[in-house]
């Protein structure tokens, strides 16, 4: 029997995006993944 205590977190919650992307040492993370969604010309920078 494997006991695991791996936590998902999802993504499409309001609590999991804040969870996921609010910290401010994700702010590279939510850049880029703003960057790969948004149909913008000028990417976003910081």
């Amino acid at each position: 029997m494997c006991l695991s205590n791996e936590v998902f977190i999802n993504p499409f919650t309001d609590f999991g995006f804040k969870r996921i992307f609010g910290e401010e040492e994700s702010k590279p993370l939510l850049i880029s993944f703003l960057n790969d969604i948004l149909p913008i010309k000028d990417k976003i920078k910081s």
